[in-house]
């Protein structure tokens, strides 16, 4: 097997959204204190590969539905010196919208998606609002586009995509959404994105009300526990809290990126 590569990992943040903590956990308390959302896309590199996880939303998408956009994806990319136009690799964690949008940003990616999130998005369950709503028609139509024309690499299940970085279906959120198993100077983290949106849906066994699954989503908590070194490896997809728990990337960077290959604090 070949050596493991050790990985550099952030999380850029580039939207926000203020919301109730009733609308973040099915059974919420409408008297609990506010819990925002914040929005990533993440970077993971090593001397000889690049990954960009997620892809986040458009700025038109982000006025119709609502967000505060901070920064567009690219940009944040482009403070850590990577040009989204040269990247080879992008994986999809899920096709909902504020994870697909400005994919065509990438145009010289290749697509890496769950079978089963394809299959979610395009089948049944769309003629139904309550699953429906988190998806832009004209990006996962823009996706099938994509896969016509060969940049789709579809994966069934836990995939090695580098030595250092795999990817692991979870399932619940949607059907098909993976989670991203890196190998770094600390260990082994996860990025989980919306397998967990909040540190406390998995850490309180407390499920997000957007879900396909809610005894796959419950399960898929022990599964980001596993994959991890140490269940503080695991980095929630929407937490506001990743941003105090880890480092900023570079000066400059405060309130955009964070680098996740470090010890988190408390």
């Amino acid at each position: 097997m070949d050596a493991l590569e050790r990985f550099e990992v952030y999380a850029i943040r580039y939207a926000t959204l203020a919301r109730k903590a009733s609308d973040n956990f099915i059974g919420g308390d409408p008297h609990e204190d506010a819990s925002p959302l914040d929005y990533f896309v993440w970077l993971a590199r090593s001397p000889s590969h690049t990954f960009v996880i997620d892809t986040g939303f458009e700025r038109a998408v982000a006025e119709r539905r609502g967000r505060k956009m901070l920064v567009s994806p690219d940009a944040g990319l482009a403070r850590l010196g990577v040009d989204a136009a040269a990247v080879r690799d992008v994986i999809i964690t899920h096709l909902h919208y504020d994870h697909v949008g400005n994919f065509a940003l990438f145009p010289q990616a290749r697509f890496h998606l769950q079978d089963r999130e394809m299959q979610f998005a395009t089948g049944r369950h769309m003629a139904q609002p309550i699953f429906a709503h988190a998806y832009e028609v004209e990006e996962v139509v823009g996706m099938v586009r994509q896969v016509y024309k060969g940049r789709v690499l579809f994966h069934d299940g836990d995939a090695r995509l580098a030595p250092g970085l795999s990817l692991h279906h979870i399932g619940g959120h949607t059907m098909g959404i993976q989670s991203v198993r890196v190998h770094t100077r600390i260990g082994w983290i996860v990025l989980a994105s919306d397998a967990t949106h909040l540190y406390a849906n998995m850490e309180q066994v407390r499920p997000f009300p957007i879900v396909h699954d809610v005894g796959a989503m419950v399960e898929g908590y022990r599964r980001l526990r596993e994959l991890a070194d140490d269940p503080r490896y695991v980095v929630p997809g929407h937490d506001p809290l990743v941003m105090q728990r880890y480092p900023v990337a570079a000066p400059g960077l405060e309130g955009l990126a964070v680098r996740l290959d470090a010890e988190p604090a408390p």
